[in-house]
Order: C-alpha cells, then sequence, then structure tokens
C-alpha cells in the first residue's frame, strides 16, 4: 500500500492494488478524535479572542483618570447594612422612585430616583466624603446608582443587594412619609 497526498482531500488517501490492475484510491475514515481536535481548536481560538477583549486596557471615557482609592463598591446583607447605618458619617440613599419612597422607606432615609433624568447630576452634588448606603426594592437600580457613585470617585459606597424588599422580610422597622 502506497500513501499519497492529494492536496483536494482534507485527509491522505491510500491507493491500494485492485485485481484488475488499476489502482483504489480509499480515504481514511475521519475518526472522533479528528472531530474533536478541530471543535477543540475552534473554542481554544474563541477562548483566546475572548480574554485578549477581556483583558484589553478600557477606554478612557469607560474609565475614570485616577482609581477610586476606597476601592469597588462593597455588598452587604440585611444586618450589617443595619449596623452601618448608625454611623453619623452615613448616608442611607434610597434610590427607588418618590411613589416607592412614600409607601415606606428605612429610617433616615434620603430619596433620590435613580431614574430621573438628572439623577447623575444630582448624584455629582453630593457630599462624596459620606459613606453611603445605597439601595432600592431588589437591588438592580441600586448595584447601577452604585457603580455610577464609585465612577464619581465617592469615599465609600456601600450596596444593599436584597433591596428595601430584604430590608421588610428581615423585619427592619420602616417609616412611611405623611
Amino acid at each position: 500500500m502506497t500513501h499519497t497526498m492529494n492536496p483536494t482531500l482534507p485527509r491522505p488517501a491510500a491507493t491500494l492494488s485492485h485485481p484488475m490492475g488499476e489502482g483504489l484510491e480509499v480515504r481514511a475514515p475521519r475518526t472522533f478524535l479528528d472531530s474533536m481536535r478541530k471543535v477543540l481548536l475552534g473554542r481554544l481560538f474563541t477562548l483566546s479572542i475572548t480574554l485578549t477583549t477581556a483583558t484589553a486596557p478600557l477606554s478612557g471615557a469607560d474609565s475614570p483618570k485616577t482609581p477610586n482609592p476606597a476601592g469597588p463598591v462593597r455588598n452587604v446583607g440585611v444586618e450589617e447594612f443595619d449596623k452601618l447605618r448608625a454611623d453619623k458619617n452615613a448616608v442611607v440613599l434610597d434610590v427607588r422612585t418618590p411613589q416607592e419612597f412614600s409607601k415606606g422607606h428605612i429610617p433616615g432615609a434620603v430619596n433620590l430616583d435613580f431614574n430621573s433624568p438628572d439623577f447623575s447630576k444630582k448624584a455629582a452634588e453630593l457630599d462624596k466624603e459620606k459613606t453611603y448606603l445605597v439601595h432600592c426594592a431588589v437591588g438592580g437600580r441600586s448595584a447601577k446608582a452604585c457603580s455610577l457613585m464609585s465612577k464619581l470617585q465617592f469615599k465609600q459606597v456601600i450596596h444593599l443587594p436584597s433591596g428595601f424588599s430584604g430590608w421588610e422580610k428581615a423585619g427592619k422597622p420602616i417609616e412611611k412619609k405623611p
């Protein structure tokens, strides 16, 4: 049996002798390992592109000029959030709508509606040296608010991921606006 390389075929072909005197070309069957090799190489390529993209430096528009010295936003549970609000330098920031806020809120909370068009402007006017304990109803809006506040260089931003609903479920005090 002699092996020949045929550039039009994906695999080497073998020429077998045939009793009639003519050469019979047979291609080896594609094996499971050949298929897996192709899939794995494709995935490896995709992974390398993903890692390259993920580790590329952010453009100047996406990242602050100086890193936040306080570090990233810190997520806490209801009990720790409750303890932290006793600090005189802490501000409980409720980013729900005024309608949600009036139905019930954490005692002493300040309302700044995340959905209002001037949220970013009003947030930027807050005292960046204070500690902000931020929450919304269930954690979505407040996570976005915390991210914005971190980019605005607030000293310390604490997030309650379970939101006001987690506060209520824990049986913590609630204040209602008259």
